[in-house]
């Protein structure tokens, strides 16, 4: 199986990143996790980009707050599925982050999840691999029906209380 690249701004995105990595391994999905910058460390950057497909990744979640040019910068030198998480800052946020990771030029695709949505960027890269691996999408299947079992007796409990 094709492991999942993490790459993240600053080492305070960490929390944010912990529950990509938690549904990764939930998942039994390998995966490798680093810090690079867009601005103060493009060319590491840019080097695991452009490294990631022979380098044995399927797909790339990036996490950056503010400015949030990293998801961009690692798209444009990689043809692989990109998935952006905006992280909340102090400031906007996490606002300047959304736009920044969600406006990018026809031809650079960045799939974006909410502010902080690490755990759906990692249900992204696991649904993309699981086109091609069927024990991946039966287990994808059954964590979807586990959420609606629990939502149905979430209802049965509130109906029964009042």
């Amino acid at each position: 199986m094709k492991k999942v690249g993490i790459v993240m701004g600053s080492d305070s995105d960490l929390p944010v990143v912990k529950k990509a990595v938690d549904a990764l391994k939930e998942l039994a999905i390998p995966y490798e996790v680093h810090i690079y910058s867009a601005h103060r460390t493009p060319g590491e950057a840019g080097e695991f980009a452009a490294n990631a497909r022979k380098n044995g990744f399927g797909a790339i979640i990036c996490a950056a707050g503010m400015a949030a040019h990293l998801a961009g910068a690692i798209a444009a030198r990689t043809t692989l599925p990109v998935i952006g998480i905006p992280c909340k800052s102090t400031n906007l946020d996490g606002l300047d982050a959304l736009l920044s990771t969600v406006q990018m030029p026809k031809g650079i695709p960045v799939a974006t999840v909410a502010i902080d949505g690490a755990y759906n960027a990692a249900l992204i890269a696991a649904e993309i691999f699981a086109v091609t691996d069927e024990t991946l999408a039966a287990k994808l299947d059954q964590m979807r029906a586990e959420g609606a079992a629990l939502v149905l007796k979430k209802d049965k409990d509130l109906c029964a209380s009042l």
